[in-house]
């Protein structure tokens, strides 16, 4: 009995040492995972918001777009920071990469229409082929651009509709942007009878633009024949304006021209067609000959 308990004493003794060992090795891996994670923590955010200021004094960087940027850095940051605190209890931090990465590439086809919204966003962003406030037309999508965003971008139509269109929908089609530029170039044409006047009408058109305060006087406006119709002579106004004034400009010459043609005489022909009869055949009592074989 004496040495079963001389025994158990000493196994129990030994047990306690070890206890206070792996109590004493993980107290200092606790404090240093703690110490590790305030670390983290702060220089995440520090680093976050560094990354947003300098990104922000950069022409041309959209807000949206130093907010993303900054949020990948800080949690990049902070995964870095949670493998070590894990690498300090002695879990093999090479097989949680290996994890980490699987999951993400699952993640990225399970998401992959949605990433390329997002990457198509970035390229938005960062080349500007449109801002907010500039009407666009893509062929399928048109509209003023009212936000742009990681996955979508936000359009008001000219009717006053709401459209919301992904950013992959924008990003791999021509986009014809109608705001980017100061100016615009308008070619107004106008048909006239083959009878009328040609450089009288000429003149009129020049008279008009040169009369218009909105048509830029450099490059100055020039009026041509453009072409010969089936039914009339196709006149051509060439002009410049603002493209914030292009629109009414066009809508109020096309207004005047048909005003002052009507005032000077001049006639804007519609389609017609001429038909002319056969005269009428006594033989066949006007109707067309048979033939027999």
């Amino acid at each position: 009995m004496e040495q079963q308990a001389s025994d158990f004493v000493v196994a129990t003794q030994a047990a306690l040492a070890q206890l206070s060992a792996l109590a004493v090795q993980y107290s200092f891996s606790i404090l240093g995972a703690i110490i590790l994670l305030i670390i983290g923590w702060v220089a995440s955010g520090l680093l976050s918001r560094w990354a947003r200021q300098g990104m922000g004094r950069i022409h041309g960087i959209d807000a949206t777009l130093a907010q993303f940027f900054s949020n990948i850095i800080r949690y990049a940051v902070l995964v870095i920071v949670i493998v070590m605190v894990l690498g300090q209890f002695g879990v093999q931090t090479a097989s949680i990469l290996a994890a980490l990465g699987a999951i993400g590439l699952a993640i990225g086809l399970a998401l992959q229409g949605t990433l390329q919204n997002i990457a198509a966003g970035i390229m938005l962003l960062v080349l500007r082929p449109f801002r907010v406030g500039e009407y666009i037309d893509t062929g399928s999508v048109n509209g003023t651009v009212q936000e742009i965003g990681l996955f979508a971008t936000e359009l008001k139509t000219y009717d006053g509709l709401y459209r919301l269109a992904p950013n992959s929908l924008l990003w791999n089609v021509p986009v014809t942007n109608y705001s980017r530029l100061s100016t615009r170039m308008h070619d107004f044409k106008v048909g006239i009878a083959y009878e009328d006047d040609i450089d009288k009408a000429l003149g009129i058109l020049l008279d008009l633009a040169n009369r218009e305060e909105r048509i830029l006087k450099d490059p100055p406006p020039s009026a041509f024949v453009m072409e010969l119709g089936d039914n009339a002579v196709v006149l051509a106004l060439r002009y410049w304006a603002n493209s914030s004034v292009w629109w009414m400009t066009s809508r109020d010459m096309t207004k005047r021209t048909k005003e002052a043609f009507d005032a000077a005489g001049i006639s804007i022909p519609f389609p017609q067609v001429t038909y002319h009869a056969a005269e009428k055949d006594e033989k066949t009592d006007g109707r067309p000959p048979l033939n027999l074989v």
